[in-house]
């Protein structure tokens, strides 16, 4: 099967669009820069579209790799026939390439092998045909000094015949089906760790039996997190009678002799070799399966969080609450810069209050400061109190901000290099004042991992994990676009086309050299050519430039095209942004051409209208119920503010302004079904719930959204 044949039949996209898409990808181009400046080439396909191509690609071409091994091996062992090649090629998948190549794969020591040696085969093939009268005249004849007597030599020979049937396709198929459609997986603790506190957290697959095909990602990825830890055992079963029947009515044709030896022999090859390896391959599935959809939750949240939405530029005092160490405080200006940063003690054992309430009334005076972020970590409600009973001259909006993976900035190469002469307990402040003003800008430092909007994501498959979440932050960059002459290295590097070097490259350039003026003068970054250049321009904007275009998504190379639509109309450039009266008696039709098409021209009439809008939300204010502080009070049926701060697959995770998260399970989110909890609600966002069940001693709290 070819390339285009095969991703179109996985992705039901059409000819033109793949094939397109295929050959800007084999050019080096980015999901971003296709997606944005390539739509008449793709057909208008989406980020996700591309993406998948993408996907499809690369597993095409891993199967072809394994396709030529395979194919190579089998030449050099002289057992390839015309038949055999034909089904190789026309392998579609790994499982079925890797069960033809199985009867001729190198094998270590195996017990079929053994009774080879010692020459059983012949006997093997015999009772295999099913035809022999006197079973135990003939296997006398292979009595030898190593096989001593005719069980040894029936013994042997039912290994071999044991290994033949494993490596049939079509029962190893058939057995596949069974475990598809009937297998359970059940766990079981072990005894010892019973009373254990750790594993008081999977009590609930202490003794747990479910359906394999219908057990939920979140609770198979837990059971096998708790496996691993030691704490309970894991089996797959099936009907092993049935499926042994159905085997046998597939190669039992007599009731002779042989039928007796071929039924040891089946149930053996059932029971040490197809079963073992089947119900292996079918966790290793479900695993797969499993890590996807976490990965998939793991990559909505992250890009819910990263296109949260920004204060912008405001000069912000940010605090880093804490009880006996002090809160942490640093005042920002309006780009992120650190102007100031102390230690205030207003709460126990120092208490300290009146001084500290002195000391930020100062400081926003002092350094006009028009926002304060709080972090949400220990003493975050107390500080958060305090603050908001200090009377200021003008107004300021207090926020309290999420501290997930601000440790793991605050002492990262990246923070170092940041701010080399202060501590971490700085740098976090630092980083908690930044989310305030631009979520994105600040979080593109820290692993993704470590924010704190996944589950078990130490348990899925690291690269695929890595590669989905930079995926994501790439989408991210490249939808709101990068200010080259403020955005940190972090930031640049997910700029299509851009990556670590270039990015770089352009911090030393602009150090050396001053702020870029105009798109063109990127092209002096050393190492970033003319591809680069492409790939990245029209994501990069430069403010107050002489020419506007330069602040917007419109792409260098349709600025001849702006500009002779501007002459057309006897106007300037300048004349067009903001101007949606006139943008609007623009005749589109009269500039469509070979290379542009009217999805460009108008996302170009839609860019002049609002260049380099950022298409996130505002901040808001919030405030949590003044009086929960602790889990213990809280009471049944009481409704609360909250902030949604996790989503799952099974619900979400709502902060009420205490250290315990609650869960809006998946079925209290609605009256009706639901099939995507992040069409209900979305990170970050604002809502009303109602308690509905308060678990002190295991720390959970069930709610209900209300609004």
């Amino acid at each position: 099967m070819q390339l285009l044949s095969f991703i179109i039949q996985q992705t039901k996209l059409s000819s033109k669009s793949v094939e397109n898409t295929i050959s800007l990808l084999n050019e080096a181009c980015t999901i971003p820069f296709i997606s944005r400046y390539r739509k008449e080439m793709t057909g208008n396909l989406d980020e996700v579209e591309i993406g998948d191509i993408l996907k499809y690609k690369e597993i095409f071409e891993v199967l072809e790799k394994r396709k030529k091994a395979i194919l190579k091996a089998l030449e050099e062992q002289e057992v390839l026939t015309v038949d055999l090649e034909q089904k190789v090629n026309n392998s579609q998948d790994l499982i079925t390439l890797e069960d033809l190549y199985l009867p001729f794969k190198k094998k270590s020591k195996t017990k079929a092998e053994t009774a080879r040696l010692k020459g059983l085969e012949l006997l093997a093939k015999m009772m295999m045909s099913q035809r022999v009268q006197n079973l135990e005249a003939t296997a006398s004849k292979y009595i030898s000094k190593e096989v001593e007597t005719v069980e040894v030599a029936l013994e042997g020979a039912r290994f071999i015949i044991a290994e033949w049937i494993n490596e049939r396709t079509d029962i190893r198929n058939n057995i596949r089906q069974q475990i598809e459609r009937f297998a359970t997986i059940s766990s079981k603790v072990i005894k010892a760790k019973i009373d254990d506190e750790k594993a008081q957290k999977f009590k609930d697959y202490f003794d747990w039996n479910e359906s394999l095909k219908n057990i939920p990602s979140h609770r198979f990825l837990a059971i096998l997190r708790a496996q691993k830890e030691g704490f309970i055992r894991v089996k797959i079963e099936i009907d092993s009678e049935k499926a042994i029947q159905k085997m046998e009515d597939k190669i039992i044709r007599t009731s002779n002799e042989c039928s007796s030896e071929l039924q040891l022999a089946i149930q053996d090859a059932f029971k040490r070799l197809l079963f073992p390896s089947l119900s292996n391959e079918a966790l290793s599935i479900a695993k797969e399966k499993a890590d996807e959809d976490a990965i998939t939750v793991f990559s909505k949240n992250l890009k819910q969080l990263l296109l949260g939405a920004p204060l912008g530029e405001k000069r912000i005092l940010a605090i880093d609450p804490g009880f006996k160490s002090g809160c942490k405080i640093v005042c920002l200006n309006a780009q992120g810069d650190l102007e100031h940063n102390e230690t205030i003690y207003p709460h126990a054992p120092q208490n300290n209050l009146i001084e500290a309430i002195k000391k930020i009334s100062f400081l926003v005076d002092a350094h006009k400061i028009e926002a304060i972020a709080i972090g949400n970590g220990t003493a975050s409600r107390e500080t958060e109190q305090f603050v908001k009973k200090i009377q200021f001259k003008n107004q300021v909006d207090i926020f309290v901000v999420s501290e997930a993976g601000a440790s793991i900035y605050s002492a990262s190469k990246i923070a170092r290099d940041e701010f080399p002469t202060f501590d971490v307990t700085v740098r976090g402040s630092i980083s908690i004042g930044r989310r305030l003003q631009d979520p994105l800008a600040e979080l593109v430092k820290i692993d993704a991992k470590s924010i704190g909007v996944g589950q078990y994501q130490h348990d899925v498959d690291q690269p695929k994990l890595k590669k989905s979440l930079d995926t994501v932050v790439e989408s991210c960059v490249n939808t709101i676009g990068i200010n080259i002459n403020t955005a940190s290295e972090s930031l640049l590097s997910y700029v299509s086309g851009i990556g670590p070097k270039i990015a770089q490259n352009i911090i030393i350039y602009r150090n050396e050299n001053g702020s870029f003026t105009s798109r063109t003068a990127i092209k002096k970054v050393p190492s970033l050519g003319a591809k680069a250049f492409e790939q990245a321009a029209g994501f990069l904007r430069i403010k107050n430039a002489k020419n506007p275009l330069d602040d917007s998504a419109v792409h260098p190379e349709n600025y001849a095209l702006v500009d002779k639509i501007a002459k057309d109309n006897k106007k300037n450039v300048a004349d067009f942004i903001g101007n949606k009266e006139l943008l609007t008696k623009i005749p589109l039709k009269n500039y469509i051409s070979a290379t542009v098409g009217l999805p460009t021209l108008e996302d170009i009439i839609k860019e002049l209208e609002k260049p380099g809008a950022d298409p996130r939300a505002k901040a808001k204010m919030f405030s949590f119920d003044a009086t929960i502080k602790i889990i213990a009070d809280l009471r049944i049926g009481q409704l609360l503010p909250g902030i949604v701060n996790n989503i799952t697959n099974f619900g979400c995770f709502v902060d009420i302004g205490i250290k315990e998260s609650g869960l809006i399970h998946v079925s209290n989110l609605s009256d009706t079904f639901v099939k995507d909890v992040s069409a209900i609600v979305n990170l970050q966002q604002q809502i009303i719930v109602k308690v509905l069940e308060v678990d002190a001693v295991r720390k959970r709290i069930q709610l209900a959204l209300v609004k």
